[in-house]
């Protein structure tokens, strides 16, 4: 089995401004980032979608001991958003100042944009990956 859209042409349409997900043709769930398979019905007939790159937080972490590569940026935000189309996406939150997170942050709406992070051991070099601002 292959998969129908790749995480690198995944974060290459980030740096293109496009969030692209995969929408199963059985059920209609709409996955991102790429996955082989529908995580709701375990379908493989998917079609790759643009998706609005609008939703709400739902969660968030304050991040103050990073991973390599990274320990200069902390501390930062992780924050889960739940996409207008459905889908929760996990990003870096970079409109606020980790300091000042609460729980006021929780249904805030956010706009979906990329940041290049830098690899380390485990990955195959730098990459785009989603950070969320306050739309």
């Amino acid at each position: 089995m292959e998969y129908k859209l790749t995480f690198k042409d995944y974060a290459n349409a980030l740096t293109k401004g496009k969030l692209l997900g995969l929408k199963c043709k059985g059920c209609g769930n709409i996955t991102t980032p790429p996955k082989m398979t529908c995580q709701e019905c375990g379908g493989t007939d998917l079609d790759i979608v643009e998706l609005s790159k609008r939703g709400k937080i739902v969660t968030f972490t304050v991040v103050n001991v990073a991973p390599e590569g990274r320990q200069n940026e902390a501390p930062y935000i992780i924050a889960l958003v739940k996409l207008d189309e459905g889908p929760w996406i996990m990003g870096n939150l970079i409109d606020i100042d980790p300091a000042r997170a609460s729980m006021d942050l929780i249904d805030k709406e956010v706009t979906i944009g990329f940041r290049v992070f830098p690899g380390d051991q485990f990955s195959p070099g730098d990459q785009a990956r989603p950070v969320f601002s306050f739309a």
